[in-house]
This record gives structure tokens, C-alpha cells and sequence, in this order.
């Protein structure tokens, strides 16, 4: 054991679920820099921390699974410890102790002191903001806000997460400029709702007052808002993206149904009408607007009466990007106490014609931008393409726009003027504008 300790330790951190997790990985490994350990993100290590994700049915699978994965490492005397921390230990710590022992420790979504004391590291306050980022060096996430105030029927995130709490308007600034000083251009908002930003700590929502500050954050060139609520969203929010460069004409806000039974039995606090409203009034003010929403099908009490008006609806809206879930049946949360009466089979048929609908959408807009130019920004190189977005795409889950690599060098992480050649239902093609 004593030759054991003497080894110097490779801290693994594996992160599972959404952009959220990510932020705090990348805070957790600034933390353990900052402490003189060795860290890094999904690869080998002899330390793993796995940050967890607890969401739905598949996320918390897939959690469970990477777990025993590490363990069996453990077992095999490939890794030393295992170290569990995220979502699904805070909402499943008890069941998890008990069905999986062999973890060294678990810890919550709000134990980072405790988790650091444990890998032989302090809690250093005055890092405020500093982390290590593992996304491309061109973008990065900015979580203005933790947890959620709202009661939606179907979601345990305020079961993970606790209530909302922004973080100050000066505090995320100097983060945007430390992100800029290491070469990150395009910042990417997010948190369980940005429409709810400043309510607790400035008594207003304070989501556009954010934007001008962020806006004047040189080297900055795009900021991006993921995760908007449509219940209470703040208007002034559409002049400042109107108004302003630098912020996208891009909205990610999930609508999730739009039959009033369905809304009011998911305590959304809208109706179809305030809804369809909210999405003209976005494209009245900001025409540009590529607005993104993910729809859940298979709700309890979803009758083929209610999923094709939410057909109807798609087809109506048009929407530039679009997301479809089939319900999951969480414990715990207001909607359990309904039946989940909708067969697995009809709720990944819904899923699947949503999404066929929204492809011929997504294919016909894609269509107008042949022969367009925009200014794109180069992620990554794949193979023989380079792969760009442009405003209207965030990474991972929107359009790319591919550029032969056979032909063209562009430097990843800049912007360049591409026009559109070809284009398919999810991708464009494009050559740069010389």
C-alpha cells in the first residue's frame, strides 16, 4: 500500500450528459490544476472521477454503466479509486452506495469542496470563473445561472440542481475575459433557464442588461443564448440581439408541446395561443432568427388527437432546428403520479415522425442559403472537410458546414466568409469566398 501512495496520481475526469456537466468538470480540473495535480479529461488516468448525469431513462443508463465499466477497472487493478459525482449521485446517492459499493465515494452537485478534499486538493475561492476548457478553443460555455425555479411536471432537474441562483453580471464578465485572453471568440449561454436571469438577485430579469455588458468583451465575436424558457421571457432580449453583433440571431428555447391539455398538465404556464405568439413575435423583431426547440412526445395522456395537433403545429412553425424526446416517467416528479400510458413503441413513432416532418423543413430552408455567403467559423478538421457553423448553428446539435479540405486550407478556430454550394437536410457545403 505504502509503494501505492507514492505514486504520482492521473486524475481522469469523464463527463456524461449535457453542457451544464461539462462547465463543472472543466471547474473541477481548474481547481485541481490550480492544486498542482495532474488532470485530464477522458483519457487514461489512475484516479477517475466520473461527473454523472441523472435526466432521463438512456442518461441514467449510460451513467450506470460507465460507472460499473470503472469499477470492473477497479477490480482489474487498472485504476486505484472511482470517485462518482453529478446528477444521478445527487438524486440516487442512497440506492447507489448500496447497489454499487465499490466506489471509493459519491459526492452531489454542490459538494466540490468535499469532492477536492477527497482527491488530496483545497477549494480555492479566489478561482472564481477559471477553468479548464475541453471544448475547441474557439467557443466556450458560460453558465450564468445554477438550478431552477420552475415547476414543469415532467422534469427532475430541480431535484438535482436545487433553485435558481445567477451569478452576477461582474463575476461572469471577468470570466468572458479571461475566456477571451486564451483565445475563446464565441460564447455560448447556458443554464436550466436564462429567461429567469437576475430575478433573484437583482429582482428584474436581467438577461439583456447581461448581453450589453458581455458585448463590450473584445475578442469576443459571438455570443449565443442556449436554454431559454418561453413562459415569461423577457422581450427587451430581442432588441439587444436585433441591436447587436455580437449577439446571434439564434435562440435555443425548448417549447416541449404546444396542446393547452398537454401544457397544463406539464405545468408549462402557457397555452398554444401564447406560444405560437412568443415564436412570431421572435421572428416580427429579429426576422434573421434561426430558432431551436426540442418537443417531448408521448407525455401521459397524449392521445392521437393531441400529437397531430403538435404535427400541425411543426408544420406550421417551421422551426430551423428542432429536437423531439420520448417522455421518460421520472420518480419523484409531479408526473409520476400520472400513468405513463402512452406504449414505448407509439412514443418512438411519434419521435420518428416529428422528426421526418422536420427534416423536409430543415431541407427546404437549407435550400434558400445555395449560392448565400456567411461568415462561418471553423471548428474542427474531419477527415478530408473542415467543419464550419455559421451564426444560426450551435456545436453538436445544429447544422455544420463542410468545406473540402482537398481544395481549401482554413485555419481552424477563425472566421472566413463561405458561400453555400450544396446543401442537404442537416449539412451545407460551401468554399470560401476569396
Amino acid at each position: 500500500m505504502r509503494t501505492k501512495s507514492l505514486k504520482k496520481n492521473k486524475i481522469n475526469v469523464v463527463t456524461l450528459g449535457c453542457s451544464k456537466n461539462l462547465y463543472d468538470s472543466e471547474v473541477l480540473m481548474g481547481q485541481l490544476k490550480a492544486n498542482k495535480k495532474e488532470v485530464v479529461h477522458e483519457q487514461e488516468g489512475n484516479v477517475v472521477v466520473i461527473n454523472t448525469c441523472g435526466f432521463i431513462d438512456n442518461a441514467k443508463e449510460q451513467s450506470v454503466n460507465t460507472i460499473l465499466d470503472f469499477v470492473q477497472k477497479k477490480e482489474e487493478g487498472i485504476v486505484d479509486k472511482v470517485f462518482v459525482t453529478g446528477c444521478l449521485s445527487e438524486r440516487y446517492k442512497p440506492d447507489l452506495v448500496e447497489e454499487i459499493p465499490n466506489v471509493d465515494q459519491y459526492f452531489g452537485t454542490t459538494e466540490l469542496p468535499a469532492l477536492l478534499k477527497a482527491l488530496g486538493a483545497d477549494y480555492k475561492h479566489e478561482l472564481l470563473g477559471e477553468r479548464i476548457t475541453t471544448t475547441p478553443k474557439n467557443y466556450a460555455f458560460l453558465k450564468i445561472a445554477e438550478g431552477c425555479d420552475r415547476p414543469c411536471s415532467f422534469c427532475a432537474i430541480p431535484l438535482m440542481r436545487g433553485g435558481h441562483k445567477s451569478t452576477p453580471i461582474e463575476q461572469l464578465v471577468k470570466e468572458a475575459k479571461g475566456l477571451a485572453k486564451e483565445g475563446v471568440k464565441e460564447l455560448i449561454l447556458i443554464a436550466q433557464d436564462l429567461t429567469y436571469y437576475g430575478l433573484d438577485i437583482y429582482k428584474k430579469r436581467a438577461l439583456a442588461d447581461l448581453l450589453k455588458e458581455l458585448v463590450k468583451v473584445e475578442g469576443i465575436e459571438w455570443i449565443r443564448l442556449h436554454y431559454a424558457f418561453p413562459t415569461g421571457f423577457p422581450v427587451d432580449v430581442l432588441d439587444v440581439i436585433k441591436q447587436e453583433p455580437k449577439v446571434c440571431n439564434y435562440i435555443d428555447i425548448p417549447l416541449q408541446h404546444i396542446s393547452d391539455d398537454l401544457l397544463k398538465s406539464m405545468r408549462r404556464g402557457t397555452t398554444h395561443k401564447k406560444t405560437t405568439d412568443l415564436i412570431y413575435k421572435f421572428r416580427e423583431i429579429v426576422p434573421e432568427m434561426a430558432i431551436r426547440t426540442t418537443l417531448i412526445v408521448g407525455y401521459p395522456g397524449e392521445t392521437q388527437e393531441h400529437f397531430e395537433e403538435l404535427k400541425a403545429w411543426v408544420k406550421e412553425m417551421r422551426f430551423e432546428r428542432l429536437g423531439c424526446f420520448t417522455y421518460s416517467h421520472e420518480e419523484n416528479t409531479h408526473a409520476y403520479n400520472l400513468e405513463d400510458d402512452v406504449p414505448e413503441d407509439v412514443k418512438q413513432e411519434r419521435a420518428n415522425e416529428i422528426m421526418e416532418i422536420q427534416s423536409q423543413i430543415s431541407w427546404e430552408l437549407n435550400q434558400q442559403k445555395i449560392g448565400k455567403t456567411f461568415k462561418c467559423v471553423i471548428d474542427r478538421k474531419e477527415g478530408n472537410y473542415f467543419v464550419g457553423r455559421t451564426e444560426f448553428d450551435s456545436p453538436d446539435v445544429d447544422n455544420e458546414v463542410l468545406i473540402d479540405a482537398t481544395k481549401h486550407y482554413l485555419k481552424t478556430g477563425d472566421f472566413t466568409q463561405i458561400r453555400i454550394t450544396e446543401a442537404a437536410d442537416f449539412d451545407l457545403y460551401g468554399e470560401p469566398v476569396a
